[in-house]
């Protein structure tokens, strides 16, 4: 079978098509983590055990004016012994396109239970650290945030 060499001809209808498909891949927008993906990946993190509100203190300002770079703080009141210390912070956001932001592990040797970073948001929302402590007990905190320039937004 012998093939024509030559120019390879493409209807219009085809070209719209191709083009369509090509916009559709340039403004889709990667999956967006919701209250539900947050609740499910706290679940994740603790397990069945309770969530008491307490012990931990999130430290974020309420009014980000741009959402590349925020500063986050979390402070534990533990004595960081031997016997009673902090093993893990969790920090989960529910509206960034995952809904686990950073997980830290501490022993006793950290002598304090605090950790702070920056984090890129992608919108206003809840944030929520959870600490796991050395007898099994799981403590938290939330701040509520307002974003007015958004991070993680593919342009």
């Amino acid at each position: 079978m012998s093939r024509k060499s030559g120019p390879v001809e493409t209807s219009r209808r085809e070209i719209l098509a191709a083009g369509a498909g090509a916009l559709a891949l340039v403004i889709a927008r990667p999956a967006r983590a919701t209250p539900e993906s947050m609740a499910a990946a706290i679940k994740a993190f603790v397990g069945e055990a309770d969530i008491r509100e307490g012990m931990v203190t999130l430290e974020l300002p309420a009014l980000v004016e741009n959402g590349n770079s925020v500063p986050l703080t979390v402070k534990v009141d533990s004595p960081m012994t031997a016997q009673d210390y902090v093993k893990r912070i969790a920090v989960f956001n529910e509206r960034n396109p995952q809904p686990n932001v950073a997980l830290f592990y501490l022993s006793p040797r950290a002598g304090r239970a605090l950790v702070s970073t920056r984090i890129r948001l992608g919108d206003s929302q809840n944030i929520v650290a959870i600490a796991q402590l050395s007898d099994g007990t799981f403590w938290s905190d939330k701040a509520e945030l307002v974003v007015t320039l958004p991070a993680c937004v593919e342009s």
